[in-house]
């Protein structure tokens, strides 16, 4: 590869300010999930969509239904425009993608602002998830194929950050705003939402188009234009362009087609569509989305003391964890050994959690407990499962499916997210089983399997190129073998810089 190991941070600032950019999708993402899940702990939101639950700590409760409805619509449409990415990519590049995903969240906030009807909100959460689930795959898929092998855990160590950054911004705002009794209390909330779509519309002006969407498009000198301009200057992108060529050109050879098929017909592909789906969905095995998504509200109904701004403390801490684990995931960032230890860590914790409520809930003490153990229990998610989880889903597909088995994967998890939202008002309302914080029961075994197939499936990447992630696989390597591989294609590219690579 033309990237030496010994290229700083500065070198490569044109790079950072494209991924930079990019990291503004999930820090919407974050956002929404912050503030959608405090809306439902206020008065002046439950007095429009809610009724009055005297029995409840706040006089206000909202319906198991609609709990279910205004939080999972908006994962149930991030999987839909997840799904049929794959399909969008093969004639859109990752800009326009994330230029159609700016359009379709303002006008549904536009929506969510004008209304008081039910319907319309729901209409406003499905149109708002469509647009999320193109601003998380698409700037994904950018960072993964623009950046270089060195630098793309850390890029992903800031999607990561950015994501909960946003989940706190949103948290802080719900708490400065929750006191009002009208419907300022959510609007000004809500108001929030245009700023990012602002900011990427007009930034995405100014980067360049995924050089390998551009290769695998045929476009070969806009790719290597795009390359030119991500690489330090002088930087022998040419020998970069060979090789994500020759890539895709050994791809093509095992399948001449470009496919949703296409992801399962062939044994290699196949296993690397598996792999993908099942590191994303990693994230889902742990519940994390219950704690995210209803924090305000499992806090407020566990009567926790100033649940707000609990919520905020909590999100604070995981934002903690990730800038802990942007320190490590240059240098170590071992793939199979973090997500082993952070899902048996958050299992074990949804475990505790669970046991504390059941023997004494509703006290003081209890509530105290709860919220300790929770931002545990989030420092191990951010810190050890979140970026790793996305991480290893958009390392792991083949170049020319990249589109199909990432938008796969993100669809796969967000349909697992949206499982948990979907269900979780069940468990802890208490106009239904009002288990509450004994929702923990159940994902205890959930992530412990998690773990169990990270040690027997997951290869390791850690510091890999996209190319030599491809030879690995070509090779039918068994995945406790990948760290000790050492590359063929590699050491041809590094002893003829001056030719071209051909398989």
């Amino acid at each position: 590869m033309a990237i030496k190991d010994d290229d700083t941070m500065r070198a490569h600032w044109r790079c950072f300010v494209a991924c930079g950019l990019m990291v503004l999708s999930p820090f919407q993402y974050g956002v929404d999930f912050g503030l959608i899940g405090g809306l439902q702990a206020m008065p002046g939101f439950l007095k429009i969509y809610g009724h009055p639950a005297p029995n409840t700590a706040i006089g206000w409760n909202i319906s198991t239904v609609r709990q279910q409805l205004i939080t999972s619509l908006m994962t149930l449409g991030a999987f839909v425009s997840s799904a049929t990415a794959g399909l969008v990519a093969a004639k859109l590049g990752r800009k326009m993608c994330l230029w159609l995903a700016c359009l379709g969240c303002v006008v549904s906030n536009i929506i969510m602002m004008t209304t008081t009807d039910i319907n319309a909100l729901y209409v406003g959460r499905l149109l708002n998830g469509l647009a999320n689930g193109y601003f998380m795959t698409f700037s994904q898929l950018f960072i993964q194929e623009s950046s270089p092998a060195k630098y793309r855990g850390l890029f992903l160590s800031a999607f990561q950050f950015c994501t909960s950054f946003g989940t706190l911004i949103g948290t802080i705002v719900d708490w400065a705003t929750a006191s009002r009794a009208d419907r300022s209390a959510y609007l000004i909330p809500l108001g929030l939402i245009y700023v990012i779509p602002f900011v990427l519309t007009i930034g995405l002006f100014f980067i360049p188009e995924s050089p390998r969407w551009l290769i695998l498009q045929d476009r070969i000198e806009d790719g290597q234009k795009a390359l030119e301009w991500l690489r330090p200057t002088g930087a022998q992108v040419d020998i970069e362009v060979a090789e994500i060529k020759a890539a895709i050109d050994k791809e093509r050879e095992l399948g001449s087609q470009i496919g949703v098929l296409d992801m399962f017909k062939n044994p290699i592909d196949r296993r690397r569509t598996i792999l993908a789906v099942c590191a994303v969905t990693l994230q889902a095995a742990t519940g994390s989305m219950f704690i995210i998504s209803y924090k305000a509200y499992f806090f407020t109904m566990a009567r926790v003391a100033n649940p707000f701004a609990m919520g905020c403390v909590l999100s604070a801490i995981g934002l903690f964890a990730i800038i802990l684990n942007s320190l490590i995931v240059v240098r170590y960032g071992r793939r199979r050994v973090l997500l082993m230890s952070g899902l048996g860590t958050c299992g074990v914790l949804q475990l505790i959690v669970a046991v504390v409520y059941d023997k004494n809930p509703g006290a003081t003490a209890t509530g105290q407990v709860l919220v300790a153990l929770s931002c545990l229990y989030m420092m191990s998610y951010n810190g050890m499962v979140a970026t790793y989880a996305w991480l290893c889903g958009g390392e792991l597909p083949s170049q020319r499916l990249r589109s199909y088995t990432f938008g796969l994967a993100a669809a796969v998890g967000f349909f697992g997210a949206w499982l948990t939202t979907f269900t979780a008002p069940y468990f802890i309302n208490p106009d239904s089983l009002n288990w509450g914080p004994r929702y923990g029961y159940i994902w205890f075994p959930s992530a412990i399997i998690g773990g169990l197939w990270v040690y027997f499936f997951l290869p390791e990447v850690q510091g890999r190129t996209l190319e030599e992630i491809d030879e690995m696989f070509e090779e039918k390597l068994p995945a406790k073998k990948f760290r000790g591989y050492v590359c063929v294609r590699r050491l041809v590219m590094d002893e003829k810089p001056d030719t071209q690579h051909e398989e």
